[in-house]
């Protein structure tokens, strides 16, 4: 009976240190409750993608659920996304002829700076880059703008995370 005790005294007091009570935001965004996500911008040949982008990061970040998002008269800070690169990579060859691509890698980076708004000063910035993969089919261009979406979603996900947690 003491044994057993002792046990679950010993174990509560190593496992205690598992979870983190409060505020698990960085240090640099911990005044920060909401968020403007305006119209990214494009530095890209990819057409019409920076409402898809910018609407994308903003359900990522009101599905993390750290941040609130907010018009820019009523945010506490704004974050400013460029879409800097789109490029794709072969990943599997044909069976029997490794010249033809049957699958891609999709990559998309975005380039990120938030800002407060109170003082102006730059809280966080950095690059994100999002991957997502897809087949051939007869036109390479429809699969690939097919799958850009999914590539968004992917960087948005890792840069709500970054924000949200620091890494």
């Amino acid at each position: 009976m003491i044994f057993r005790a002792l046990l679950a005294l010993v174990c509560a007091a190593f496992l205690t240190g598992c979870y983190t009570l409060g505020d698990a935001r960085p240090a640099m965004m911990r005044g920060i409750t909401t968020l403007a996500v305006p119209v990214s911008k494009n530095r890209t040949l990819e057409p019409n993608v920076e409402a898809l982008l910018a609407d994308t990061i903003a359900k990522a970040l009101q599905t993390d659920g750290t941040y609130t998002i907010a018009y820019g008269d009523r945010a506490d800070a704004v974050l400013d996304t460029t879409l800097t690169s789109v490029r794709r990579a072969p990943a599997r060859s044909l069976r029997g002829n490794v010249v033809a691509t049957s699958e891609f890698l999709l990559y998309s980076t975005v380039n990120y700076k938030v800002t407060n708004l109170h003082d102006g000063r730059e809280l966080m910035s950095g690059d994100v880059t999002g991957q997502t993969s897809f087949f051939v089919t007869a036109d390479l261009q429809t699969d690939e703008a097919q799958a850009l979406p999914l590539a968004f979603s992917d960087t948005a996900n890792k840069l709500a995370s970054r924000l949200g947690e620091g890494f």
